[in-house]
């Protein structure tokens, strides 16, 4: 029989913990009835568990002066912030400003900015550092007068850099413009003492921690003003019309919980299997280089280039043994841009995979994807 492959792509998604499901259960046959129904016990049950999985998320996160809006994941919740913020803008101020962002970003956030700039908005992508980072001193170059909105991630999803952020959002907050950042993959790997001021406006995913598919949040400001995409019911404080999916969200307010208890173990734990993994395959082959920094970075990530080799045969080759990625999970295989961005050619983003440790990663995991994929490089060398 064929085993199955080595998982190593946490980053595109988790399992569920096991705590997770426990805390969802009841929520999918017993008590099931609609949060925005409150003509009814049942009703009014289901609205008292939403707010307080919603106060939970608060007291875990630390968040004093933030709404916390419940979307279905970390794409509809940047479109939310960009289009909602944006648009909202120009219809109280009456003309288009200027957006900075950097060209790492994933795909649903330079998207949204692409849509914006044909409506009339002026948008600024900027390049980071060949390590992925940005420097301080390019994004205070770049700011406009009229720049009001800049969004920038805290952890990349491909290279796993991590951003200065306090820097960003100083910059920020003395210049009046108001800071989005995608926290996904950060959260449960970093440790932040307050979300509160990490930013105005910070998107967060449920599925990314151990938690459901199908539930993020937008978490933004008290005084943030947004158009909503969504018209209808009028729920999630009249950004987000729609009924809740009241199960995801108890899910997902447990995943957070867990993700914060247990952040510092984690980390050391991913870490050390993370530069295992490095370390086994920079001793067993050369021509390798680590893509962005590798201090200021995620603890389960390593994103590597392998010279000298057909980057579509190599992938071919591993795919049957370890389950990774070329790049993003929502980048439909096409090269990384992110890659590109700091500096790589195109044979070498081909060339490329993001190898990402989870919490049932193992040693024994990590000892044969080194060698699986040092025999792969050796058979395309020869």
């Amino acid at each position: 029989m064929v085993s199955s492959p080595i998982l190593l792509d946490f980053q595109s998604s988790t399992p569920c913990l096991k705590e997770v499901v426990a805390e969802m259960n009841s929520y999918w046959m017993e008590n099931f009835a609609n949060p925005s129904s409150k003509g009814n016990l049942s009703g009014l049950y289901a609205s008292a568990a939403l707010e307080v999985s919603r106060n939970k998320i608060k007291e875990n996160l630390n968040l004093i002066n933030k709404k916390i809006i419940f979307t279905s994941g970390a794409s509809e919740s940047n479109n939310l912030a960009l289009f909602g913020f944006a648009r909202n803008f120009q219809q109280r101020t009456g003309r288009n400003g200027n957006i900075i962002t950097l060209k790492t970003e994933h795909q649903a956030v330079l998207e949204p900015l692409r849509q914006l700039k044909k409506e009339g908005f002026s948008i600024t992508e900027l390049n980071p550092e060949s390590d992925g980072l940005i420097l301080e001193e390019n994004l205070l170059n770049s700011l406009r007068d009229d720049t009001f909105l800049i969004s920038i991630m805290l952890a990349n999803n491909e290279i796993g850099v991590i951003q200065p952020i306090e820097k960003i959002f100083n910059i920020c907050k003395k210049n009046n413009i108001t800071f989005h950042t995608d926290a996904a993959q950060a959260l449960g790997h970093l440790q932040i003492k307050s979300f509160d001021s990490l930013a105005n406006m910070i998107t967060l995913s449920s599925h990314k921690i151990y938690g459901p598919k199908g539930i993020g949040v937008l978490i933004i400001d008290e005084d943030i003003q947004l158009n909503p995409l969504i018209y209808g019911g009028g729920q999630e404080f009249g950004y987000r019309s729609g009924t809740v999916p009241l199960p995801l969200i108890v899910g997902f307010s447990k995943a957070i919980e867990l993700a914060i208890k247990n952040q510092e173990r984690n980390s050391i734990q991913l870490a050390k299997y993370r530069d295992a993994l490095m370390n086994g395959l920079l001793k067993k082959n050369s021509k390798i280089l680590i893509n962005g920094s590798i201090i200021n970075r995620l603890p389960h990530n390593l994103n590597l280039t392998v010279l000298d080799i057909n980057g579509s045969k190599f992938h071919k080759y591993i795919k049957n043994h370890i389950a990774c990625s070329s790049g993003s999970a929502c980048s439909n295989g096409k090269v990384s841009h992110v890659l590109t961005s700091i500096g790589r050619s195109f044979k070498e983003a081909e060339s490329s995979v993001r190898l990402s440790i989870g919490l049932t990663t193992t040693a024994e995991e990590i000892e044969k994807s080194i060698n699986v994929i040092t025999e792969t490089i050796n058979k395309l060398r020869k």
